[in-house]
């Protein structure tokens, strides 16, 4: 595993959590949507009652993982920034916590910096060469 991919981890778990709370929205919408059919003759209430369960128990289920994935994600930021403040220069800390736990866009990190982009990337590129990946 690069540097790169090791501080990237984070950025992936995040959108993965935001993929899931849209999945969650969509159940939740889902669920509440009722619908009735007047009619003279009697109905088993059963099937009705059975969809809304199941869609009640994928619901807590996906709630559930999306607080497990959120664990996961507080512990790997804190990891990564034990990590991360084991480079030296204080620029590079800075634009490494910005760009891999913030998730600010380079051109953000240059204007927060007061640098050109430029200058930007050479940093990073730097600071990924001297950055060492915790062993397992």
């Amino acid at each position: 595993m690069t540097s790169k991919e090791y501080l990237s981890q984070a950025y992936h778990l995040d959108k993965r959590i935001d993929s899931k709370i849209e999945q969650l929205k969509a159940l939740n919408l889902l669920a509440t949507k009722c619908t009735s059919t007047l009619s003279d003759m009697p109905k088993s209430q059963s099937i009705s009652n059975s969809r809304l369960e199941d869609t009640v128990v994928k619901i807590v289920d996906l709630q559930e993982e999306i607080n497990r994935d959120i664990d996961r994600l507080v512990d790997l930021k804190r990891d990564i920034v034990r990590t991360i403040k084991m480079v030296k220069k204080p620029e590079y800390q800075i634009l490494l916590e910005l760009r891999y736990l913030c998730f600010k866009t380079w051109e953000e990190i240059a204007v927060k910096m007061n640098c050109s982009i430029d200058n930007v990337f050479k940093m990073r590129n730097k600071a990924l060469k001297i950055f060492e990946i915790p062993e397992s």
